[in-house]
């Protein structure tokens, strides 16, 4: 099995850190697990897309994903997870808000009289 197949059987954020051998103060974890999961993801695919693990064997691999696990995991030791709104949440906290039209309806678009009722 791959290093990277092996990272997609892995669950909790601690499994990944214990994995690729990487330190991490469990109080920064606690409070910014998934998003430092999903910024190693982010970077994870960046590289691939650029074709950063192409012709590398395993432990080149694994010591590519320690790299970008410290990386995000730093990321969030020096920032907050509402500071870097890496979810749709976080993001539409701080957008612009837009005030909805009222509905308009004119007195003489309304035909009919009440007295039938």
């Amino acid at each position: 099995m791959s290093v990277l197949d092996e990272l997609a059987q892995l669950s909790a954020a601690e499994e990944f850190f214990t994995y690729l051998d990487v330190a991490f103060e469990p109080s920064v974890v606690h409070v910014a697990r998934l998003h430092i999961l999903r910024r190693m993801g982010q970077y994870l695919k960046n590289s691939e897309a650029e074709g950063a693990f192409s012709g590398l064997g395993d432990e080149e691999i694994k010591a590519l994903c320690r790299t970008y696990l410290e990386q995000a995991y730093q990321d969030f030791v020096e920032s907050s997870p509402i500071e870097e709104r890496l979810f749709k949440v976080h993001k539409d906290a701080v957008a612009p808000k837009t005030t909805p039209e009222k509905p308009f309806v004119a007195l003489s678009s309304i035909s009919g009289s009440n007295a039938d009722l």
